[in-house]
């Protein structure tokens, strides 16, 4: 199993954002003695996503802001069931779409956005699961 992770400056917003806009339920958020989001696990059907503060334990320092180095490190890919209709409310949440829906040559749909603090999110139906069975 693997599970992606990464950091906000802003956890709330992330919160906010990543569950309304993109759609993954809260699992679990953990936060310290004064509220603050420490750390965040949601979850999209059976693949989970964590987060933390940018400021939040040592590993921090192999991270890299995606605005300072201009892109991503790494992608996150979600499986969803209809990626039109996600696409549509993600644009229209105002969400910038950095690759547009598109027909894949090796099967189903997908497109990329970038979330509020610079991370790219792409989101399919392609599941390479189903199609290696």
């Amino acid at each position: 199993m693997l599970i992606a992770a990464t950091r906000y400056h802003d956890c709330e917003a992330a919160l906010k954002f990543l569950t309304g806009v993109f759609g993954p339920s809260e699992h679990a958020v953990h936060r310290d003695a004064s509220g603050a989001i420490v750390h965040a696990q949601l979850m999209l059907g059976q693949g989970m996503f964590m987060f933390g503060p940018w400021n939040g334990g040592d590993f921090g320092r192999f991270m890299v802001d995606p605005a300072k180095v201009g892109g991503e490190t790494t992608a996150v890919y979600a499986v969803v069931d209809d990626v039109a209709a996600r696409h549509d409310r993600i644009a229209a949440a105002g969400a910038e779409i950095v690759m547009p829906l598109e027909a894949q040559d090796y099967g189903g749909s997908n497109f990329s956005v970038r979330d509020p603090e610079g991370h790219i999110r792409s989101f399919g139906d392609y599941d390479p699961h189903a199609a290696a069975g």
